[in-house]
């Protein structure tokens, strides 16, 4: 089954006293958090944080966790991904880290940011020292915690299981964490960190595999396959072989044993709603709207063309004022005239006045003045070749 987050707040943290230590499973996937003596944690959620915008107010606020997918009606999270306080198993950005704390010590209960509990805290196998010095840091400066204790989760989880009589005192501890795999050698009960192994494959590799054979089968539905989905179905349908060889060997055998251990997943899947032909209210009103925008479209036209050519018939006038003007002055004081007219010559005068006659009969819908010639000389000719009004008149 996949992991659940817990983060609802609990109510009975003034219950405890003061002696009790507060437990922290610093994971690089998951943060739980609980008290000393109890089974199962209080408090698990992702250990990511992400910092969206609010759409309306620009405000940025922080998520921790997995958010809800609601949220993204209200927050932009296009820009801001999830972020994690790890580099690969070691604790980095501490400044994600104690909004992590912060969400994990309120939701366990604690008022204001004062813990007066011990602190047993997780880290990872030879945790650099600079990290740890900035962990403890964190806690006492941040937090006032009156004692903080470090330790492996392998490490843990061995000694407890030694004393419930499920392993001797010499053995093995194969830890498999999100982004790397430690194996832990144990002799006579105690670990021997000099001689565990490391290799940088863990979880999320996994995960990360699982979503490239998925999104290369179905392409279709590459979309679909989100990290998180994906993540999901590996913790719900996947395990671990004990003989990897015969276990393979099964499945290409196609045996009943290898049918009942397939899975058939479906993908979440909404039928498309039946649209319904419009009525006839429908129809005529959509009309109706649609003639008064292609009216207001016109009449906007319209009003655009007559602006147009009041103001070619302004220019028109300007410039036949001008050369009647330019009849009475002499042709050595012609460019002095012009000076302050934008015009040099008489011929570039008349010149924008054929392209301004042009553009005016243009906008009035009129034909061209060549075309007007062409076409009374076509009539013309129609006229002498076929004598309609004698024809008319003899008859």
């Amino acid at each position: 089954m996949p992991f659940i987050s817990q983060f609802h707040r609990q109510s009975d943290y003034n219950y405890f006293s003061s002696t009790t230590p507060i437990v922290i499973d610093n994971g690089a996937s998951y943060f739980r958090i609980g008290w000393a003596g109890e089974t199962d944690p209080r408090v698990i959620f992702r250990n990511i944080v992400q910092r969206p915008r609010h759409k309306a107010t620009g405000e940025t606020v922080t998520i921790v966790g997995d958010h809800d997918p609601a949220l993204l009606k209200y927050f932009d999270c296009t820009r801001s991904g999830p972020r994690s306080a790890f580099d690969s198993n070691v604790v980095y950005q501490f400044e994600i880290m104690e909004y992590i704390l912060d969400f994990g010590f309120d939701r366990l209960g604690a008022n204001g940011s004062q813990i007066d509990h011990p602190i047993l805290i997780t880290e990872c196998v030879c945790n650099p020292v600079q990290s740890r010095c900035k962990m403890a840091e964190l806690l006492f400066e941040t937090y006032g915690v009156p004692s903080v204790a470090f330790g492996v989760d392998a490490a843990f989880s061995y000694k407890y299981n030694q004393r419930h009589a499920i392993c001797d005192k010499d053995g093995l501890a194969i830890c498999p964490g999100f982004t790397t795999t430690h194996v832990i050698p144990f002799i006579d009960g105690e670990p021997v960190y000099k001689g565990c192994c490391r290799t940088n494959i863990g979880g999320f590799h996994v995960t990360d595999y699982l979503k490239q054979l998925l999104s290369l089968k179905y392409p279709h539905h590459m979309a679909r396959f989100t990290w998180e989905k994906v993540e999901d179905l590996k913790m719900e349908h996947c395990y671990i072989a004990p003989d990897y060889t015969s276990e393979a060997r099964l499945f290409q055998k196609g045996t009943k044993e290898a049918e009942d251990k397939t899975r058939c997943w479906q993908l979440p899947w909404v039928p498309p709603p039946v649209e319904e032909p419009p009525s006839e209210e429908e129809i005529a009103r959509k009309a109706a709207i649609k003639e008064r925008q292609g009216q207001r479209l016109r009449e906007m036209a319209e009003a655009k063309r007559s602006s147009r050519i009041n103001e070619l018939e302004n220019q028109l006038r300007g410039m036949e004022f001008l050369l009647q003007q330019l009849e009475q002055v002499e042709e050595a004081e012609i460019p002095s005239f012009l000076k302050d007219t934008g015009y040099v010559s008489k011929q570039e005068i008349e010149s924008s006045l054929v392209k301004v006659t042009q553009s005016l009969r243009k906008a009035k819908g009129e034909p061209k003045a060549e075309q007007a010639e062409v076409e009374e000389k076509s009539d013309s000719s129609m006229n002498e070749k076929y004598p309609l009004s004698i024809f008319l008149t003899t008859c």
